[in-house]
């Protein structure tokens, strides 16, 4: 091969290819702000469309009705069974942060005591109301340990014995225990 010889860190030989390489830097520079790199946006829960929702006349179908054309409800009331809700909603992971929540709707649908749907109606995301959690914990007895505690509490606990604590004796005659003499 008689290729000429070139080292490693020589600059590029032409203009050019130093005018390709600076675009190439920034090409690789503007690729992180494209949606190449963003975690895909996930459907949870079960849409439902406007056409599923033809389907369905309140006064006329019942839960089995409801539950052929719709699916299982994603909640139903805490107290009985007179609501169901179908969530649904976007999401995105976020690298570093919490999960990203787009497009949620509800569909509510509500029955009379025969089980027969009496309202169908959508809950956007602008008539939700927020739940503030409670940050306390019940206390739970005996678990407040200092690091000192936890570092040197089994310090004495434990006897030669192999785990026995000290003090505990072996039962007579071998074993049993039973204290019969034979």
């Amino acid at each position: 091969m008689d290729r000429p010889s070139r080292p490693v860190n020589a600059p590029p030989r032409s203009p050019r290819a130093l005018r390709g390489a600076v675009l190439a830097l920034a090409a690789v520079l503007a690729v992180p702000g494209c949606s190449f790199f963003q975690a895909p946006t996930i459907q949870r829960g079960n849409r439902i469309t406007e056409e599923q929702l033809k389907e369905i006349t309140p006064g006329v179908q019942t839960r089995q009705d409801v539950q052929a054309v719709l699916g299982s409800p994603t909640q139903t009331s805490t107290f009985g069974d007179n609501n169901w809700y179908y969530i649904s909603s976007k999401t995105r992971q976020r690298p570093g942060r919490a999960l990203s929540v787009t497009d949620q709707e509800t569909v509510v649908v509500t029955f009379d005591a025969r089980g027969t749907v009496q309202e169908i109606r959508r809950v956007g995301a602008d008539q939700a109301q927020d739940v503030t959690m409670v940050s306390r914990e019940t206390p739970t007895p005996g678990n407040d340990r200092t690091l000192l505690q936890a570092l040197f509490g089994n310090v004495g606990r434990f006897g030669p014995g192999g785990g026995l604590p000290t003090g505990a004796a072996a039962a007579p005659g071998g074993g049993s225990g039973s204290g019969i003499a034979r």
